[in-house]
């Protein structure tokens, strides 16, 4: 796990949307996730709906924290494995994005996740960090980590994305 670096002054306090894309298209990566970061853009409706937040973001890294609920459980008295997917894809790929120019976006192609502990509703706040392994022009890759609190891993996982003009 990497050191933890402060954290920001101001969370984001705008309701959860999209921005539309005529306002992002004449951004790099890294300025439209500063804004979303800093609060001039909304956070993503996905983040209300699994209560996470992105936290620090910089070229070729993102990261997003959460705390598990009960709510998010599966049959079988864990909190479901997409809950770490969805904070893996998310800050892989926005740590892809965090590298393009602007008039570039991305999708993701596809992404592998490997599950190393369980988590409950007891578990508090996780961290996922992503990390760009290479920024290609048509397709990059990055990887993710998911710690608990203590530092220990939850989960790991890589991606590749899609790279498009607007």
């Amino acid at each position: 796990m990497t050191a933890r670096s402060p954290a920001p002054k101001k969370r984001n306090t705008l309701p959860h949307g999209v921005t539309p894309l005529d306002q992002v298209k004449h951004l790099s990566g890294l300025e439209f996730m500063q804004g979303i970061l800093e609060g001039r853009f909304p956070p993503a409706p996905i983040t209300a709906a699994l209560k996470f937040e992105l936290v620090e973001v910089e070229h070729g890294r993102a990261v997003f924290e959460g705390v598990p609920e009960f709510a998010f459980y599966n049959p079988i008295s864990s909190v479901h494995g997409g809950y770490a997917a969805t904070l893996l894809d998310s800050c892989m790929g926005c740590a892809v994005h965090t590298t393009l120019p602007a008039g570039q976006a991305y999708t993701t192609l596809e992404f592998k996740v490997n599950f190393v502990r369980a988590m409950t509703d007891k578990t508090g706040r996780v961290r996922a960090e992503g990390q760009v392994i290479h920024p290609g022009n048509r397709a990059a890759t990055a990887e993710g980590n998911l710690y608990d609190a203590r530092g220990k891993l939850l989960a790991h996982a890589t991606t590749t994305c899609l790279v498009f003009s607007i």
